[in-house]
């Protein structure tokens, strides 16, 4: 039984940089779908909830409780923040491709490429983080204006819409860094075709 295992572990061959990217990209659509569903349904409840009046238990007469949130001038900059993000990664997917190219035509890549080599992806990651401090201290304003997460419903969406989207962006810068060796190139490749579909 033993040998066996061996045998098949040592006629494994890794698959090609194709092959993996085929695969990078699927997973990707596979955990894509699901998170495009949660930002539909909110966006969904969002406009429902906006348009649905309420009982008020003291007149006994339906009201309406959607009072509008005056969102922070910062929010306006962290689509900026992550703009330019979201750039980096497509600069560090076309890196990646090169690299892929380079390195499949038998060229030595890290000799190639390494004085021209921008750390695309570190600048993401940057970026990212710097968009989650400026999502906190968004935050931070609107609580310091009156709206807490349960002050009205409206306050309760705008935390819940940024505060998915923050998560869904830490999955996002994360999940590439957290790859080591070749797998690092598909995965970045696919996050970064991703990225342009969101």
């Amino acid at each position: 039984m033993a040998s066996i295992a061996t045998t098949a572990t040592l006629n494994w061959i890794a698959p090609d940089y194709a092959t993996r990217l085929r695969r990078a990209r699927l997973g990707l659509l596979v955990a894509l779908t699901p998170i495009l569903m949660v930002f539909v349904s909110f966006t969904s409840a969002y406009i429902v909830r906006q348009g649905l009046p309420t009982l008020d238990p003291n007149t006994n007469l339906l009201v309406k409780d959607w009072i509008p949130v005056k969102l922070p001038t910062l929010l306006l900059v962290n689509t900026f923040v992550l703009l330019l993000s979201s750039l980096g990664m497509e600069l560090a997917r076309r890196q990646f491709r090169g690299e892929a190219v380079l390195a499949s035509a038998g060229t030595d890549s890290a000799v190639s490429s390494s004085e021209n080599k921008m750390p695309w992806l570190a600048m993401t990651l940057i970026l990212g983080l710097l968009f989650l401090f400026g999502q906190w201290t968004a935050w931070r304003q609107l609580a310091a204006s009156g709206f807490y997460v349960s002050s009205t419903p409206s306050s309760s969406f705008v935390y819940l819409l940024t505060g998915t989207h923050a998560v869904h962006l830490m999955g996002g810068v994360l999940a590439p860094r957290a790859i080591r060796g070749q797998h690092r190139r598909s995965i970045s490749q696919g996050c970064g075709d991703a990225q342009h579909r969101d």
